[in-house]
């Protein structure tokens, strides 16, 4: 039997990541998160306990926000903020059925992360707290806390810039002493993450 919340189709994605990628393909939005990284996302979002926060850098056309949405068994008992910078792209957002309690900025990733306090899970999918501004995003993580940060395949990165902005994320990540990390060379390329308590 089918879930409610579930189409046929797509037994493995919940109503709200469909409603959310058909979203992003009407709007050609061309960057959203992948189904590997969303599963893996929603597993770690289910984890956050009641009382934790999540943050997501980089909203884009909501797929990411949709899968920690769709996560959250009692979604007001998680805070969840998701930031994007482009205000055209979030306004679409808006016609999304999100559950009540999610707190959707508009800004800079750089700018509003020192603002807004510690959290238990960090999803980086933006430049702005991935190539630049990670010192802010590690900032943010609670002891104890999950970092994911997506698109880390080297392979796809064909500029030499690019290139250079992701081997240096990985060195961070991947040298910091506060950090347990693994590389993850699924879907778009993931580099996992906790602080150490």
């Amino acid at each position: 039997m089918t879930e409610p919340d579930q189409d046929h189709r797509h037994p493995d994605r919940p109503a709200l990541v469909l409603a959310a990628e058909e979203s992003a393909r009407i709007r050609e939005f061309p960057l959203s998160c992948e189904p590997g990284v969303g599963r893996l996302l929603a597993v770690l979002a289910g984890a956050v306990p009641t009382g934790g926060r999540i943050l997501e850098l980089g909203t884009g056309a909501g797929v990411g926000a949709a899968w920690i949405a769709s996560a959250l068994a009692r979604p007001g008992d998680v805070a969840f903020t998701t930031i994007e910078r482009d205000a055209d792209l979030a306004a679409g957002n808006t016609e999304l059925p999100w559950p009540d309690g999610i707190d959707f900025r508009i800004g800079d990733n750089e700018e509003l992360l020192p603002t807004l306090g510690t959290f238990d899970l960090i999803f980086a999918d933006a430049a702005g707290g991935k190539w630049t501004g990670l010192s802010d995003t590690l900032a943010a993580l609670r002891p104890g806390g999950i970092l994911l940060v997506d698109d880390m395949d080297p392979t796809r990165a064909t500029h030499p810039d690019h290139r250079q902005a992701l081997d240096a994320v990985r060195t961070t990540l991947t040298t910091h002493s506060d950090l347990l990390t693994a590389d993850l060379p699924t879907a778009g390329g993931m580099i996992l993450a906790t602080r150490r308590r």
